[in-house]
């Protein structure tokens, strides 16, 4: 019986370098439509258990897209895990093709889950949240500039500013259409905006950027999120719980959700007053707290039922 075959693809604006594991040579491809279709077809012939991609920003998007209507497992993996991964084979150095080398090694190793791709309009609705993120960004520096600008320079940034705040607006509209859309998008934006603190703005994100909501445990969730405490514990030393990792895109917006919602959520209110009152520090209160709005929001969106305080597990 043959050994299970595993493709590493490392993806870049103008090349898409192959490796396999077991064994194969290396193989590149340019990043266009003649490429795409030559990787395609290569990668068939393989019939691979895996390919791996990291994902880098978009431009994996239609080189993972193309492998799934081909019907190939893929799964986009976190580009700092599979550095770690590397570290720990001790491969330091780093090029296009020793990258997708060690992709190859991390698919068979490691074995993530092939999980199913965005269709259009969800990767239209995830553009839509990240390009009105990149609006408040700069809108947000170029109120910053503001403050010491003098004459040309502070009449440019007003001006700036002002068109920046219309595309945000304009943004915003945009993203209540897409989610009006879909009736499924729609359902559950009902859902999420019954819980006290969370806006239009927070609920499309987690749609668009959280799309597991509802699918995992709360334990899941929480470490995809980035809220969860991990251990820091050597020997007798203890150490404080931290969170690290996850998905800044959507720790962010709950972050800023969980603010309001200590004062507006009774649910959340109580609980981040009964830690404050234990001697909690604000910001341990406050992560706790984010984490147990998500698990609610999850719970709500499992059971496909609207915000009631008893949803509080």
């Amino acid at each position: 019986m043959s050994h299970p075959c595993y493709v590493g693809i490392d993806v870049a604006k103008a090349q898409l370098d192959l490796a396999v594991v077991p064994a194969g040579a290396p193989r590149r491809f340019p990043h266009d439509a003649g490429g795409l279709t030559a990787l395609v077809r290569h990668v068939t012939t393989l019939a691979p258990a895996l390919v791996v991609l990291e994902a880098t920003g978009g431009y994996e998007t239609d080189v993972a897209t193309a492998l799934a209507l081909a019907g190939i497992p893929v799964a986009l993996v976190n580009p700092r895990q599979v550095r770690d991964f590397a570290k720990a084979l001790g491969r330091l150095a780093k090029t296009d093709t020793l990258d997708a080398a060690v992709l190859a090694e991390f698919a068979a190793r490691v074995q993530p889950a092939p999980r199913p791709l965005p269709d259009a309009t969800q990767q239209l609705l995830t553009a839509l949240v990240a390009r009105r993120q990149q609006l408040l960004e700069m809108l947000t520096a170029e109120r910053n500039r503001l403050a010491l600008a003098r004459g040309p320079v502070r009449r440019d940034l007003q001006a700036h500013i002002h068109w920046l705040e219309q595309r945000v607006k304009a943004s915003n509209d945009d993203l209540r259409t897409t989610l009006r859309q879909s009736p499924l998008w729609r359902a559950t934006e009902q859902l999420l905006r019954s819980v006290p603190g969370i806006g239009p703005t927070t609920a499309a994100v987690l749609i668009a950027q959280l799309p597991e909501l509802g699918r995992l445990t709360r334990q899941q969730l929480a470490a995809l999120v980035g809220v969860a405490p991990l251990n820091r514990d050597s020997g007798p030393r203890h150490g404080p719980r931290t969170i690290w990792g996850g998905r800044a895109t959507v720790r962010g917006p709950l972050y800023m959700a969980t603010l309001v919602a200590t004062r507006y959520n009774p649910v959340i209110r109580a609980f981040y007053q009964r830690l404050r009152a234990a001697g909690k520090p604000a910001k341990v209160a406050l992560i706790a707290a984010m984490r147990k709005l998500l698990t609610i929001l999850n719970a709500m969106v499992k059971a496909q039922r609207p915000w009631a305080p008893q949803l509080d597990s």
